[in-house]
């Protein structure tokens, strides 16, 4: 599934069990770096879901200019 399909749950999800591999030590230096992109790929994911979710409540919550005229 690409990341545009994830769902905040599930990118969220994910981005959790990354830190805890990153966490849990163990990984060598390249792994550790292809988990640290992974996760801020997904912090990235999980932001833009929040600021659209920000958005549509915003939008529903402000009158409209035209509606204040």
């Amino acid at each position: 599934m690409s990341d545009e399909r994830l769902t905040y749950e599930e990118a969220r999800a994910e981005l959790v069990a990354t830190v805890e591999r990153l966490e849990a030590g163990g990984a060598t230096l390249e792994e550790s770096l292809q988990l640290w992109e992974r996760g801020e790929a997904l912090a990235d994911l999980c932001q833009s879901h929040l600021e659209g979710a920000r958005e549509r409540l915003k939008a529903r919550t402000e009158p409209d200019a035209e509606d204040e005229g």
